[in-house]
């Protein structure tokens, strides 16, 4: 529970700032265009150094990990709380990134060489899973409540809580986890990480305001992409590798990380298209917004706890994750029939639940065969990786899905302007969501793919992994 905590923290951050965006800025008066820069910062920050940051927990040791990063991401989150001015305030999110990126792998490497008996580590991954997948949603319904019942910046201050919790229970209950062999830090290899992850989260995330025909934008990419190129050469010649390419060699363990970052392209959909299409579409409010996508959680919790906690010690992840893939590709598949006017239970609630099943058949599985028989020595590493599959999958599907939707509702007003003239064309929601349903498609496309690549990957019953210390559950 208390690493679940720290990975719910983590998680909702990403989102719980977006609901309280318009009341801060007008709170500390900065322009609409740097608006996105406090999301930008936090994902720039958190997703460059998760390399860095799983090797750190390897080489300090996850309870100590787990301390440093708790007390630098609350102390982020109260300044960020306390902010008089934009510039304090985008530095505080760049900052909570980075203690962001040391937290996350060092939370899932302590589960990860913590639960070793098949049934516990079940259960421990159904929860952790569970709370990963919810992480987004439940940030959009925090940052909601927050922000109409007290003030936008109990948004960030609301960490403090968090990591006290948290901090107490790593405190009582993590081990030092540190392994007796000497870890030597690969230099190089963090420098070519960080720098090609940076990039790469940065050309995606600019990708978002400036269109794929930006020379930056492409600039950007391509640089991130030689420097990911450099730093997989290096770290094949690396004596102390950042990233041992054993870890991602094994066929179930790489199918696991294929089936995550899949899995974070399509469900950005969810959380942006729905979160929108309630409140601009259907003029529900940012709280009613939020509790209408509850159901999407509770679902993804039943799916994980009940199905994955039970059946994934006896079958392994191969029928779980595929079946989860189609379900997830049905869920979007329902959601490209959303109407302009809606009936929430007829038109939106089956996709949340028949969605949130598949994530949960998604998200569980797929942590546990990809963190499991991982040495001792390995455990932050291979835990960071799960983490930069999800951050980039994430962003891949921020910049794709909603540059989809943008253009083809551009599109959309075009022909009805041409067809019709611009008067019957002044109500722009069945364009924008014509753009939505494409959007969805596309998603529905990829966990498609998804359920074909992790069906072909992943290997039957429960295949026995190299390692000596943890069991694939």
């Amino acid at each position: 529970m208390t690493v679940s905590l720290t990975q719910l923290m983590v998680a909702l951050d990403a989102t719980v700032i977006n609901i309280a965006l318009p009341r801060a800025q007008v709170d500390l008066n900065f322009s609409s265009a740097n608006r996105q820069w406090l999301i930008t910062a936090y994902a720039l920050a958190f997703g460059s150094l998760m390399f860095l940051g799983g090797r750190l927990s390897d080489l300090w040791g996850r309870r100590t990990s787990l301390i440093v990063g708790l007390i630098g991401f609350s102390l982020a989150s109260a300044v960020g709380g306390a902010a008089k001015t934009f510039a304090v305030l985008v530095t505080a999110r760049a900052v909570q990134g980075v203690f962001g990126a040391l937290l996350a792998p060092a939370a899932l490497a302590a589960l990860t060489l913590t639960f070793r008996e098949p049934k516990e580590r079940a259960k421990a991954f159904a929860i952790f899973g569970a709370v990963g997948g919810s992480g987004a949603a439940i940030g959009l319904l925090l940052g909601g409540a927050l922000t109409q019942w007290a003030s936008w910046r109990w948004c960030l201050t609301i960490n403090l809580f968090f990591a006290a919790l948290s901090l107490i229970g790593v405190i009582l209950f993590v081990d030092r986890g540190r392994d007796d062999r000497t870890i030597h830090l690969d230099l190089v290899g963090s420098v070519l990480g960080s720098a090609g992850l940076f990039a790469l989260v940065f050309g995606l995330g600019r990708a978002v305001t400036t269109g794929w025909g930006n020379f930056d934008t492409w600039l950007s990419l391509v640089v991130g992409g030689v420097l990911i190129v450099f730093f997989v050469m290096w770290q094949n010649r690396s004596k102390f590798p950042l990233l041992p390419l054993r870890i991602v060699t094994n066929r179930t363990r790489g199918g696991s990380l294929i089936a995550l970052f899949i899995t974070s392209i399509g469900i950005f959909g969810i959380f942006l298209f729905l979160a929108i299409y309630l409140q601009n579409t259907l003029g529900y409010s940012p709280m009613k917004t939020g509790i209408l996508i509850l159901p999407l959680v509770g679902a993804l919790a039943f799916s994980a706890s009940l199905a994955s906690a039970r059946l994934l010690a006896l079958v392994g992840p191969r029928p779980l994750v595929p079946v989860g893939m189609l379900l997830g590709m049905m869920g979007m598949i329902l959601f490209t029939k959303l109407p302009v006017r809606a009936d929430y239970f007829g038109h939106v609630l089956p996709g949340l639940v028949v969605t949130g099943l598949g994530l949960g058949l998604i998200f569980a599985p797929s942590t546990a065969s990809a963190t499991a028989g991982i040495e001792k020595r390995d455990a932050g590493a291979a835990s960071a990786m799960v983490n930069t599959a999800q951050q980039i999958g994430g962003s891949v599907g921020t910049a794709l899905l909603n540059t989809i939707a943008v253009i083809t509702a551009r599109r959309a007003t075009l022909a009805c302007k041409a067809n019709q003239g611009l008067f019957n064309c002044a109500n722009a929601n069945p364009a924008t969501v014509h753009g939505y349903t494409v959007a969805f498609w596309w998603a529905a496309g990829f966990f498609g793919v998804g359920a074909i690549v992790t069906f072909f990957m992943l290997e039957s019953g429960v295949p026995e992994l190299e390692g000596d210390l943890v069991p694939l559950i």
